[in-house]
């Protein structure tokens, strides 16, 4: 199936360009000094002496990417992996419609998925712009908090889905593969619950920080194992 194959593709492109463009920003920001003697010296807020941030938490994904020359990186970054995160829940949708011979229906993982791709743009647009008016502070909360949730929805609609063809369509798919994916949605789901009391409160500024970097990576992880969900068709 040509769509198999396209999905192969599109879902290493999805797990690597976020991650180069988010680590990029990192290392921009821990060696700004080599920057300082060009046009690309970076903005004060967007340095930081060397950490790890997916153990120390010493530095958040916003403050490595909204600022010059970060976001030069992030934002087209983030707007590239929108584009390709909508293709690759269309084409996921077209999968399963055919492994379940329906037509032209449009499953709730795919609404789901390309809204969160919507959000995904929203949130890269405002990051950075800088502004007083605590209704806009909020909508940039409101806007990535909806990208996460209806991410991590449309994920385990999918896993879901293709968890009750097994039996059909295991010739296409590693079944050990599918089993990671579910682990992982798992993970993703019981760390955000656990998370909320966390986030709401004040303080435990690097513990949040590390959950952001580490559940980013959990996030888009979920496409690398797509990589090798699917079998060479």
């Amino acid at each position: 199936m040509k769509e198999i194959a396209s999905i192969r593709q599109l879902s290493l492109w999805i797990f690597l360009i976020p991650f180069i463009a988010v680590n990029t920003c990192l290392l921009i920001s821990t060696n700004y000094e080599l920057f300082a003697d060009s046009f690309l010296k970076v903005d004060a807020i967007g340095r930081s002496e060397f950490t790890i941030p997916y153990i120390d938490g010493s530095l958040s994904i916003s403050r490595a990417s909204r600022t010059f020359p970060q976001y030069l990186v992030f934002k087209p970054g983030m707007v590239c992996t929108s584009i390709l995160l909508c293709i690759y829940w269309y084409k996921n949708n077209s999968v399963v419609n055919q492994f379940k011979n329906e037509t032209n229906k449009k499953n709730a993982f795919m609404v789901f998925g390309i809204l969160s791709a919507i959000f995904l743009v929203i949130h890269s647009i405002l990051l950075g712009v800088e502004t007083d008016i605590k209704f806009f502070k909020f909508l940039r909360r409101v806007v990535l908090l909806s990208f996460i949730i209806f991410e991590i929805v449309a994920q385990t609609m999918l896993v879901l889905n293709f968890y009750k063809l097994k039996k059909q369509i295991n010739i296409y798919f590693n079944l050990s593969v599918l089993k990671l994916k579910i682990i992982l949605v798992s993970i993703l789901i019981v760390v955000a619950v656990l998370s909320v009391p966390i986030l709401i409160t004040s303080g435990n500024v690097h513990l949040k920080h590390g959950l952001e970097w580490n559940y980013f990576i959990g996030v888009i992880l979920f496409y690398l194992l797509t990589r090798f969900f699917w079998k060479k068709t």
